[in-house]
């Protein structure tokens, strides 16, 4: 017989703090500095591929602006009114009008002095989008976020373990990162799911749980 969970597990948010930087630490404190207005950086487009910690960053940099009572949005597939801080995720899912919009928002942020942080699959000169919106996105600080190493992935996913409740044993890790899929949101996925199934069996987590659970992912595809 099955057991319903409460849901008492810590809240997990992307901050800041549980971004593992990586080889990215320039990019890091460019945003730290223009957020705390110690820089006169104001806008930043960052790219990479799928899972590399996009959206975690530009998420924590809204987070931390309206920890700071900052009007701060984030938007996906969308481009918001102009605000103080701003970030747009998956710019080349933009439609032709939010494309515009976009355009728009650089130019009345670059003039009102706020922040705007864009993100995208692809370098600027390689999206297939606006040619003004793309020289746009060039004006301003590009960078190229690079994915986690092994080891900083096996960093990552214990802390994420952590700031859920559970301390993750180094077999877990490794048995993850050697099976698992290659991306950083999909790991972390798979401890969720670990976790709560552990939770239902008042178990620990542990290797023989996490093949039962990659097990019946593979059998459900």
């Amino acid at each position: 017989m099955s057991q319903l969970l409460l849901d008492i597990t810590p809240d997990w948010w992307p901050t800041l703090d549980n971004f593992v930087a990586g080889n990215n630490q320039e990019l890091l404190a460019g945003l730290r500095d223009a957020l705390n207005n110690q820089s006169s950086e104001r806008l930043f487009y960052v790219w990479g591929e799928h899972g590399c910690g996009k959206s975690h960053l530009l998420q924590a940099i809204i987070g931390a602006a309206q920890a700071a009572e900052l009007p701060a949005v984030y938007a996906k597939r969308s481009v918001p009114d102009c605000t103080t801080v701003v970030a747009v995720d998956d710019v080349e899912k933009l439609g032709e009008y939010a494309q515009i919009d976009l355009f728009n928002l650089y130019n009345q942020v670059r003039e009102s002095g706020g922040m705007l942080l864009v993100s995208g699959k692809d370098a600027p000169q390689n999206l297939a989008l606006r040619k003004d919106l793309t020289t746009r996105l060039g004006w301003g600080l590009v960078y190229q976020l690079h994915s986690l190493s092994e080891a900083e992935k096996a960093v990552a996913l214990a802390q994420h373990g952590i700031s859920k409740g559970y301390k993750l044993s180094e077999e877990v890790i490794q048995y993850l990162l050697r099976h698992g899929r290659r991306d950083l949101p999909s790991l972390m996925a798979s401890l969720d799911e670990l976790d709560a199934y552990s939770l239902s069996l008042h178990r620990a987590p542990s290797v023989p749980l996490l093949k039962q659970i990659m097990q019946t992912e593979l059998e459900l595809k």
